[in-house]
């Protein structure tokens, strides 16, 4: 698998203080963190931009932070999701206006939806095509949107519905929308508080590899640090990370695998 597709682990965030001594040295400048995390990992999911919504500027300082290499995965405002409910169109494509400044170190979107949205197809039908060209994925936290209708939408407009692992806290599947995978581990039974052990990440690089498609693999288990190990581990079992010999090969590329066209 390693030699035909790109699989990206890192964790969701990276400027923790408990993570001092786990995966920042002691003392180290909080303005050197991200530099450091980018020595380890190849990918990072955004959250705080789902609380505050980051100044273009501030996207465009995250990519010329980022090596050649480096992705950032952003998970969506709410005003787009919670507030808005997937029906503000001016909203969105502020949003994304701003994203854009990362440029060719842009990821995914994720838009992270609420319990009580449930699967309307029309509604849904016209946010997708609002979506410009790029890569995106919904991690919907209600059933109707794993259903056959709502997973052939998204199939259709060639979005990734988010594989979501909280023991059961929300609803999930295992199901491959897009033509890339997107992967949410939040840990259970201890919600962002539990440790993966080595057997169930082998399951999940399993599961990876018979997919075999690009991939991006996010740890939100940041409790203890509990994402930084987990995501070494899974890095490990995979063969993957910025210090992988064929990884400079694929840098050249600026237009990865999997990016969505317009419909």
């Amino acid at each position: 698998m390693a030699g035909r597709v790109e699989v990206r682990v890192g964790t969701s965030g990276w400027d923790y203080d408990h993570w001092e001594g786990v995966l920042y040295p002691p003392g180290l400048a909080r303005a050197q963190r991200l530099r450091f995390y980018q020595s380890v990992f190849d990918t990072v999911e955004l959250n705080a931009s789902f609380y505050r919504l980051p100044p273009g500027r501030m996207f465009a300082r995250w990519r010329e932070l980022s090596p050649a290499g480096f992705v950032w995965s952003v998970k969506a405002h709410r005003s787009i999701t919670h507030w808005g409910r997937l029906e503000r169109r001016e909203v969105l494509m502020e949003f994304l206006e701003r994203v854009a400044e990362l440029g060719d170190r842009l990821g995914v979107v994720l838009f992270q939806l609420p319990p009580t949205l449930r699967f309307e197809p029309a509604v849904a039908e016209r946010f997708l095509a609002w979506l410009p060209a790029g890569r995106y994925a919904i991690e919907p936290r209600e059933p109707g949107w794993l259903r056959r209708p709502a997973l052939a939408l998204l199939a259709r407009h060639g979005v990734a519905l988010a594989i979501s692992d909280s023991s059961g806290r929300w609803p999930t599947r295992a199901v491959v929308t897009a033509p890339f995978v997107y992967v949410r581990l939040h840990g259970g039974p201890r919600l962002y508080a539990t440790r993966y052990p080595l057997p169930e990440l082998r399951r999940w690089a399993r599961r990876l590899r018979r997919w075999a498609r690009p991939a991006f693999v996010y740890f939100n288990n940041d409790y203890a640090g509990y994402a930084v190990e987990n995501a070494r581990q899974l890095c490990a079992l995979l063969g993957v990370g910025p210090n992988r010999p064929d990884r400079s090969a694929r840098r050249a590329a600026r237009e990865p695998a999997g990016t969505r066209r317009r419909p």
